[in-house]
């Protein structure tokens, strides 16, 4: 393959998001009303702090988690959060999911009426989306639940 194709991938999923999903996975396995503290979800997580704090505050803003300050402060679950998919994690951080510019809501595209590669696009889209859409918080948690102890919770990117 061509330089081209050693370029960064627009299909990969970012950074950011990435992480966001490792900490909301990590506080579902937390018991209920548990709080966890930035350092303890950066090492959970392998994210730096200070990209963190970021990634923490978008998902506070999206209401699937909340903060509090003081001694007994830190981050903690709430039921929505539980209850997301991988898309609404991914789009709260990285805005909507998109395989090409043509598929974007409201963009335009002179050739989507006679090019054959979009309609392939809007089924490679369509079927993502259904994925993404099927898997919940909870249900990624239940699973991180049943690793043994020896089994890291989360890849490194």
């Amino acid at each position: 393959m061509g330089q081209l194709g050693q370029s960064s991938s627009s299909m990969q999923l970012t950074r950011a998001a990435d992480y966001a999903l490792r900490v909301m996975i990590h506080l579902a396995t937390l018991p209920a009303g548990q709080r966890a503290l930035l350092p303890a979800l950066a090492c959970a997580t392998g994210a730096p702090k200070s990209f963190l704090s970021k990634i923490l505050q978008a998902l506070c803003h999206a209401g699937f988690i909340a903060s509090q300050r003081g001694q007994s402060g830190g981050f903690q679950i709430l039921a929505p959060g539980r209850q997301a998919s991988i898309r609404t994690v991914i789009e709260a951080i990285d805005g909507p999911i998109s395989l090409n510019l043509c598929l974007i809501s409201g963009a335009s595209c002179s050739r989507s009426s006679h090019c054959p590669a979009h309609p392939v696009w809007a089924r490679a889209q369509e079927a993502m989306l259904e994925v993404l859409n099927t898997a919940t918080v909870a249900e990624l948690a239940e699973g991180a639940n049943s690793l043994p102890p020896s089994v890291p919770l989360h890849s490194s990117i």
